[in-house]
């Protein structure tokens, strides 16, 4: 036990250098990790993250090769996940802990990729992240109010199955054959409060709640806390008997609810692919703050692909730069924590569609955006179950422990943005 955590401590607190690959095949320069290229079943793939929140909580993940557990037999193709976490970081890890393991699972039984099959994942990823919740409650109150987006795309037998609940997004980048010029074509939807369609849905679907949207800071907001109306987590707003004692009073409604405020259910599209379909984009909406849908195609079109992710992540920090007026090279100098302010954790994951799949079938795929020291320490932590996360020698080293609910520091991070009130912990999905 204790040689495997001072293992651990050497990984994370001696690397070799400040520019390093990782386990994933990416590399570290300060809070930007990268993988510039690789292969999937389909052609070429690129993936950049950027962290600014203290502890990061975007997670992502690329996996091609076998899509259910009965590897020579199920279907086969290429999985993406962008999980854009709010609160914290515990829900966005558990569903890049999770499910893809639950898609497998259903496409073994179904022996198909079908809507049902990543509908059932969703869910089952939804009711073990609740069983998390239910079983910690009483110590950790905190985890009811942990949540997180969840983009998934599927590509598999000719379709692209994109299912999202939350803000993140997917775009389609088409080359028309007759000009030659590159569309964008959004297949996501987005359940996002400041959405007039969304807000119209939710009063609707709650007409015993007049104040079920409210506007917060000039932000729309589900019940003046969250601009997200779909997500995975978030058990203060879909149990009741989580929105009470012992969670502490700022997250508790004063009027009871009968009925879950937000819903883990994704929208769904399938796209059957054509020959003008060129490449896919997936990120979090820390990219789209500070880009448009044509403007991420066209800079993906007209630039090599090697680094097209890295690039697209660079271009929204000088536009997060700019707004600020300040310069990219004194934003990039911030550390995570402040940085918050100025932008939120980007992830981008940029897949080319060059072919079908070969009879070979290809080598099986599997890569986790900023698979680092963080996510390493959660596992181990989950294994050995006498780490004590709160021991002072981790807290001194500086590194990213699972988030440890403490009611000094929740003061201390929960300070409003100056220019629009946007909370610094709980970035723009919680206020």
């Amino acid at each position: 036990m204790l040689s495997a955590l001072m293992n651990f401590l050497n990984a994370c607190l001696w690397p070799h250098s400040d520019h390093h690959a990782s386990d994933s095949g990416g590399r570290q320069e300060g809070l930007l990790w990268y993988r510039d290229s690789g292969q999937h079943v389909f052609g070429d793939f690129s993936m950049a993250v950027v962290q600014a929140n203290n502890l990061l909580e975007d997670q992502s993940q690329l996996e091609s090769g076998p899509l259910s557990t009965h590897h020579s037999a199920g279907p086969y193709g290429t999985f993406l996940g962008v999980y854009d976490g709010h609160g914290g970081p515990e829900t966005s890890r558990f569903i890049n802990d999770n499910m893809f393991h639950y898609l497998k699972r259903f496409a073994s039984e179904e022996q198909c990729m079908s809507p049902e099959v990543i509908k059932k994942a969703f869910q089952a990823t939804e009711e073990g992240f609740l069983s998390i919740v239910t079983n910690q409650f009483q110590t950790k109150p905190q985890i009811a109010t942990v949540g997180s987006c969840c983009l998934v795309c599927v590509i598999c037998d000719g379709k692209l199955y994109v299912a999202n609940a939350g803000d993140s997004r997917a775009v389609l980048g088409q080359v028309m054959k007759a000009t030659g010029d590159v569309h964008a074509t959004q297949l996501s939807d987005e359940h996002n409060a400041s959405i007039e369609s969304v807000r119209e849905e939710l009063q609707a679907m709650h007409p015993d709640h007049p104040d079920i949207v409210v506007l917060k800071h000039n932000v729309w907001r589900v019940k003046g806390i969250i601009q997200v109306s779909r997500s995975i987590g978030d058990v203060y707003l879909k149990r009741s008997e989580f929105n009470r004692e012992p969670l502490y009073a700022k997250f508790r409604l004063r009027a009871p609810f009968s009925r879950p405020l937000l819903s883990a259910e994704p929208s769904l599209t399938v796209h059957r692919l054509q020959e003008q379909d060129k490449f896919i984009i997936c990120a979090s909406d820390g990219l789209w703050e500070h880009m448009s849908n044509q403007e991420a195609v066209e800079m993906v079109q007209t630039h090599p692909r090697n680094g097209i992710a890295k690039r697209l992540v660079k271009v929204a920090l000088q536009e997060a730069a700019k707004k600020r007026e300040m310069r990219y090279s004194d934003l990039k100098k911030i550390e995570r924590g402040v940085r918050r302010h100025f932008h939120d954790d980007i992830t981008v994951i940029v897949v080319y569609l060059d072919s079908k799949p070969s009879g070979l079938r290809g080598p099986v795929v599997s890569v986790r955006g900023a698979d680092d020291c963080s996510s390493r320490y959660l596992a181990f932590a989950n294994n050995e179950e006498d780490v004590n996360v709160n021991d002072q020698t981790l807290l001194r080293s500086n590194i990213h422990v699972p988030y440890v609910y403490n009611e000094e520091s929740e003061e201390e991070e929960s300070e409003e943005d100056s220019d629009d009130g946007r909370m610094f912990r709980g970035n723009k999905k919680r206020g």
